[in-house]
C-alpha cells in the first residue's frame, strides 16, 4: 500500500490483506536502518483475524520517500500525519527498539489516539557508543556488523530459522546494508538525542505491554525497568534466550505476547 505523506511517497505492508480503515488498526514501527520486513512473521496473523495493518517503512527506510526525519519527536510528528492521511482516527502501536521511541512519544503526545502500546527491545535510554555513532557517520561497514552482532542473541548467531535455509544474522545484515547512505547514522544520532524517555511513559493511558529479550545486550532487560515502573498497569513479558531482535528470532512467542495487548 503506498501513502502520500508530508508530499512523500511512503510504503507500508498491509498483512496481505487490503487496508480497511473501519476496521481496529495496529502500526507497526520498524528500528534503526530496518524497514517493514521485520514484522512479516507478524502482521499477516494480525490482518487475518480482525485488524487492519500497517507495517510502515519510516521515511527515507525501506520503499518510502525521505528525506529522513532527524529526530524521534519528528517521527512521532510524522507517524500522526500518516494516520490522518490512512482516515485512522486511533490506532494500536507496535515498536521496535527505535520504532518503541517512535510509538512510546505518539502515545504520551497524543494519547485519544493510541488503544494500545505495545515496546519491544526498549529502554529509557538507548544510548549509541561515539566510536559506533563515528562508524555509521564514516559509512563504516564495521558500524552495520556490530549493530548486526549485538542484535542477535547466541542461538541465532548458530542458527536457528523457523524457516529452513534463512540465515537471521545474515538476513539482518543484509537488511542494514540495503538502507540508503546516512540513514543508519541518522538513526543511531536520533536515539541517542531522545535521552531518558522515562517522562513520557507517565502520561500514556493506554493498555500496554513490554516484549524483552533475556539476553538482549543492545537494551537489556534493566533498561525498560524506569519504563515499565512509570506504567504500574503495563505487562512485561522476558523471552528466555532471546536477544533484541524478537520478532524474528522468537516470532511466535512474540506474536503470542502481542496478541494479548493488541
Amino acid at each position: 500500500m503506498e501513502l502520500t505523506v508530508d508530499g512523500g511517497r511512503v510504503f507500508a505492508a498491509t498483512g496481505g490483506r487490503p487496508f480497511d480503515p473501519a476496521k481496529p488498526c495496529v502500526v507497526f514501527i520498524h528500528g534503526a536502518g530496518m524497514d517493514h520486513t521485520v514484522w512479516q512473521l507478524q502482521t499477516r496473523y494480525f490482518a487475518h483475524h480482525g485488524r487492519s495493518v500497517l507495517a510502515l517503512d519510516l521515511p527515507g527506510h525501506g520503499r518510502s520517500d525521505g528525506p529522513l526525519r532527524e529526530s524521534i519527536d519528528a517521527m512521532a510528528a510524522w507517524l500522526m500525519n500518516l494516520l490522518d492521511v490512512a482516515e485512522v482516527n486511533e490506532a494500536a502501536l507496535v515498536g521496535h527498539s527505535m520504532g518503541a521511541l517512535i510509538a512510546l512519544t505518539a502515545a504520551a503526545q497524543t494519547p485519544e489516539r493510541v488503544t494500545a502500546l505495545a515496546l519491544l527491545g526498549a529502554g529509557a535510554r538507548m544510548p549509541v557508543h561515539p566510536e559506533l555513532q563515528a562508524a555509521a557517520d564514516q559509512g563504516d561497514h564495521l558500524a552495520l556488523d556490530l549493530i548486526t552482532s549485538w542484535a542477535f542473541g547466541r542461538r541465532a548467531h548458530l542458527g536457528g530459522h523457523r524457516g529452513p535455509g534463512l540465515w537471521m544474522t545474515g538476513g539482518g545484515l543484509r537488511l542494514l546494508e540495503r538502507s540508503a547512505q546516512g540513514v543508519v547514522a541518522n538513526d543511531l544520532r536520533a536515539c541517542d538525542a531522545a535521552g531518558d524517555v522515562s517522562p513520557l511513559a507517565e502520561k500514556v493511558v493506554c493498555p500496554a505491554l513490554f516484549v524483552l529479550g533475556q539476553q538482549d545486550v543492545m537494551t537489556p532487560v534493566k533498561a525498560a525497568r524506569r519504563l515499565i515502573e512509570a506504567m504500574p498497569e503495563a505487562r512485561s513479558v522476558v523471552l528466555p534466550g532471546c536477544g533484541h531482535m524478537m520478532m524474528v528470532e522468537q516470532p511466535d512467542q512474540t506474536l503470542d505476547a502481542l496478541r494479548e495487548v493488541i
